[in-house]
């Protein structure tokens, strides 16, 4: 599994199916942030990382032009991955609150992080053809984490991005913090619950619509779905 995750990663990297995203993330990866200015951007596709034997699977949107297109990792290097990744270490599903670079020591347990959407895009908004595009990559990363039980979807976007992944029946539950749906995956019928929750987005966190006891509740909620 871990060898097959790994040529996923290497294709995924490799990708440049959505040329408004392709430029977009190397015209940033050249400029870069002044904060930045003397360092070496990623500036490719971001991949999943985690578990392979992962039971909970964490959906986001896609990487932060700053934060995940700079370092490489999936929310890393940014206000949200902050919020994240805090979370995780709160829930026993990782080794360290913090995620700052791809060599930082962080590891996760029972748990995998990905994105809908594989690059990041201007204004953070992916368009639906920019979607379906990155759909291939979340559905092969699903099949060979054979194990995940429930995929924690942060925010609107990545509860409709699983939801056309496993073809949910219409009309779809309508997106919420703490919502939770049971669909079967796949020809063997595994069961995946979804479970909504409002995204680590500095607009949600710092308004308070989002505080850290409602993050823990739904990751608190995730292991008793997983069984862990």
């Amino acid at each position: 599994m871990a060898d097959a995750l790994e040529q996923l990663e290497a294709e995924v990297t490799r990708c440049r199916r959505c040329p408004r995203l392709v430029a977009w993330r190397e015209e940033v990866a050249e400029v870069r942030r002044r904060a930045f200015i003397d360092q070496v951007y990623w500036g490719r596709p971001v991949p999943g990382f985690g578990d392979p034997a992962a039971r909970i699977l964490v959906l986001g949107l896609a990487p932060a032009a700053h934060g995940g297109n700079r370092t490489g990792r999936i929310f890393t290097g940014d206000r949200s991955g902050d919020w994240l990744f805090a979370a995780l270490w709160r829930a026993g599903l990782a080794n360290q609150p913090t995620s700052v670079a791809r060599d930082d020591g962080l590891r996760l347990s029972d748990c995998w992080v990905t994105a809908a959407v594989r690059c990041a895009p201007p204004a953070n908004r992916p368009r639906p053809q920019e979607r379906d595009n990155c759909a291939a990559w979340l559905r092969s990363e699903l099949s060979l984490l054979a194990r995940v039980r429930v995929i924690v979807c942060l925010g609107s976007f990545a509860w409709d991005a699983a939801g056309r992944l496993l073809e949910l029946p219409r009309p779809r539950p309508r997106f919420g913090h703490g919502v939770e749906d049971v669909v079967a995956e796949g020809a063997g019928g595994r069961e995946v619950t979804l479970l909504g929750s409002y995204h680590v987005s500095q607009q949600n966190t710092f308004t308070g619509r989002l505080t850290e006891p409602m993050l823990d509740a739904v990751f608190h909620r995730a292991r008793e779905l997983a069984g862990a």
